[in-house]
């Protein structure tokens, strides 16, 4: 299989230094040669551009959404960078970075595919506006912009409209919602696997039961974007919005495994790491190990 390592340096949308830093972290811990050994041809195309923009000026473009053209620019970079992969048979690989890059991954593979699903695996669901952020953090906007919610410029990246439909939507492990997430999740009626709703439920039912309606569905690529905060808090002290209650090792290889294995998945995110808040390297290395156990299962 060619994969297309693409990196994106990006903290504005998280707007907390370190995490620009994932990308090279894991270049310098092998990232190459680890997906190498399962018998891939690998393409690193480097980092997107990020320009400098100062502390004073993230508000110089909207005044509830930090850094909103350095957000835009660089999701319509990422966006046909993804696009140009997928149309020379290659796996876009996309790695962070914080989650704001998952508008243009998800713009660049909706414009590839006739009908796109994604899978958000994350402990937060990435819904709001920024009429109902408390943040202003655009991180937490990104998977309501794609489905066309929220602020114009980030609506309309790389091609004006809806990159995604409801319907083929999927969060799951989220357990830190915001009011206004919640509500537009029940307006959409989005396929929201709250972490309350999994332990009621049971892991391995709620993940059958994801695959299942995926299975149903009639679309021809699925974009996975996994966020290393789906994880419990203890388990990864290097990234920048922990919280308790997250999903252990094991569970997450078993989702890994399980969603791959559909052999539907056609692109990926991996994001938020970020080495400046790690503790002896730990999460970088068990990043490490989740991407061989990815690559492992493709």
């Amino acid at each position: 299989m060619n994969i297309s390592l693409i990196g994106v340096p990006i903290k504005y949308g998280a707007d907390r230094e370190g995490v620009q830093y994932g990308p090279q972290k894991l270049r310098n811990m092998g990232i190459v040669e680890i997906i190498k050994k399962y018998k891939n041809e690998v393409y690193d195309l480097g980092n997107i551009y990020i320009p400098e923009v100062l502390d004073s000026e993230k508000y110089a473009h909207h005044e509830k959404i930090k850094y909103l053209k350095a957000i835009t620019d660089m999701s319509n970079n990422l966006a046909h960078l993804v696009y140009s992969a997928l149309c020379s048979n290659s796996f876009p690989l996309v790695l962070g970075g914080d989650h704001s890059l998952g508008l243009g991954s998800i713009s660049g593979a909706s414009k590839f595919f006739n009908e796109l699903a994604v899978i958000w695996i994350d402990a937060h669901a990435d819904i709001n506006t920024f009429e109902t952020s408390p943040s202003g953090n655009s991180h937490g906007m990104i998977l309501g912009a794609a489905l066309g919610e929220g602020h114009e410029d980030l609506t309309n990246v790389y091609f004006k409209g809806q990159k995604l439909r409801p319907e083929n939507t999927f969060i799951y492990g989220a357990r830190e919602l915001d009011k206004g997430e919640v509500e537009l999740a029940q307006r959409l009626n989005l396929n929201l696997y709250s972490m309350d709703r999994i332990r009621k439920i049971g892991f391995e039912e709620t993940l059958e039961d994801l695959v299942s309606k995926i299975k149903e569905l009639k679309v021809d690529g699925i974009h996975l974007s996994f966020d290393i905060d789906s994880l419990d808090k203890k388990l990864v002290p290097g990234t920048g919005t922990p919280v308790d209650g997250g999903f252990s090792i094991e569970e997450v290889k078993k989702i890994l495994k399980t969603l791959l294995e559909t052999n539907m998945i056609k692109s990926m995110d991996f994001v938020e790491l970020n080495p400046k808040l790690d503790k002896e390297d730990s999460t970088a290395k068990l990043c490490i190990e989740l991407i061989d156990w990815i690559f492992k299962h493709m």
